[in-house]
């Protein structure tokens, strides 16, 4: 690393902004957001732990689905980091700061089953969903409507990756067990 260091702005704090958002509004905006980055990373590492330990019949099928549903929250956290970032503040960006600042918690080191580990996911998703559908009234009641439109959009992804963990979870299946004798 660099020994000279020229920072251009300090980690919280929250400058004028080209959007037109008064800093009062855009600091509980990019609280909020920043937040929303720490979970994302979370569920992000957690999702590509089960794509790397996932095994079963179903393998393949949820090894990419797994890979498909990081993939999207790893783009949802770069949006959320550069709204963040256009309203005037910093994202988080150390490990340690997104660790320190997510609401939701990991799995730990352990490898599970894959129900158990689509279980997890799916609870994570979920305090993210709720979470997230409280950052867009507070968007909006703040009168951040493009911050609002974005975290829709999360949402929707969010709720359909959710729904198809669910669909995984259910019982039916084609995959017969041996019987025991």
């Amino acid at each position: 690393m660099s020994t000279q260091k020229t920072i251009r702005q300090k980690a919280g704090t929250v400058e004028e902004n080209a959007l037109r958002l008064e800093p009062e509004k855009a600091e509980q905006i990019i609280d909020a957001l920043n937040t929303d980055l720490a979970d994302a990373y979370v569920l992000y590492h957690q999702l590509h732990k089960h794509h790397w330990n996932v095994e079963g019949a179903e393998f393949l099928d949820l090894h990419v689905f797994l890979q498909e549903v990081y993939e999207d929250v790893e783009d949802a956290a770069d949006a959320l980091a550069e709204r963040l970032q256009a309203l005037g503040g910093v994202p988080h960006a150390s490990m340690t700061t997104l660790a320190e600042n997510a609401t939701v918690e990991p799995e730990d080191e352990d490898v599970y089953d894959v129900r158990t580990s689509l279980e997890n996911d799916l609870e994570m998703m979920g305090e993210i969903i709720e979470s997230t559908r409280d950052h867009i009234e507070l968007a909006e009641s703040l009168g951040d409507h493009a911050t609002g439109q974005l975290l829709r959009e999360q949402l929707v992804t969010i709720e359909e990756h959710a729904h198809h963990i669910e669909h995984y979870l259910e019982d039916d299946t084609l995959v017969l067990e041996e019987a025991t004798h």
